[in-house]
């Protein structure tokens, strides 16, 4: 009794969309995608193509063998300085990083050209150089996560998922 219990509870999660953290159902467009970057080694794209293969995905490295294709149009991270000392030092800068994207499958545009972007600031002090740079680069893998599952959501809902 028990077990048709967690049947009929395993059967009610899956039908109203419900689905593991991290694992995102793809449409059939994009069981085999191609990632059309710049910059193939960018944290947004290394991420992107990790939460893919989670999601059951197959990037290949080629667009002729693709099912659909990701475009990636820009990925930029940029730094601007929020705050100063008296002294005129930066004390707090802001990361922003944005992509924009679109995506195609045999052979028509199935997502226009989209943006999304994440904001984060952090606090400066000179005497601290390395350890500052350091946590702009792992607030910058944060961010580029954060942008994968952004657009790993608008991607499941493609038609024919």
């Amino acid at each position: 009794m028990r077990g048709l219990w967690l049947a009929g509870t395993l059967l009610a999660a899956a039908g109203c969309g419900f689905h593991l953290e991290g694992r995102v159902p793809l449409p059939r467009a994009m069981r085999r995608p191609y990632l059309q970057a710049p910059d193939q080694q960018s944290d947004f794209v290394q991420s992107l193509r990790r939460q893919m293969l989670i999601a059951g995905a197959h990037p290949v490295d080629s667009a002729n063998r693709a099912t659909g294709i990701v475009h990636i149009l820009s990925d930029v991270v940029t730094r601007r300085v929020l705050s100063v000392s008296a002294q005129n030092r930066p004390t707090e800068y802001e990361v922003i990083y944005t992509v924009r994207f679109s995506v195609s499958a045999g052979g028509k545009e199935v997502l226009n050209p989209q943006q999304v972007s994440s904001m984060r600031s952090y606090s400066f002090d000179e005497s601290l150089l390395l350890a500052k740079e350091h946590e702009e680069a792992i607030l910058q893998q944060a961010m580029g996560r954060d942008l994968a599952g952004i657009v790993m959501q608008r991607l499941s809902r493609l038609s024919g998922g």
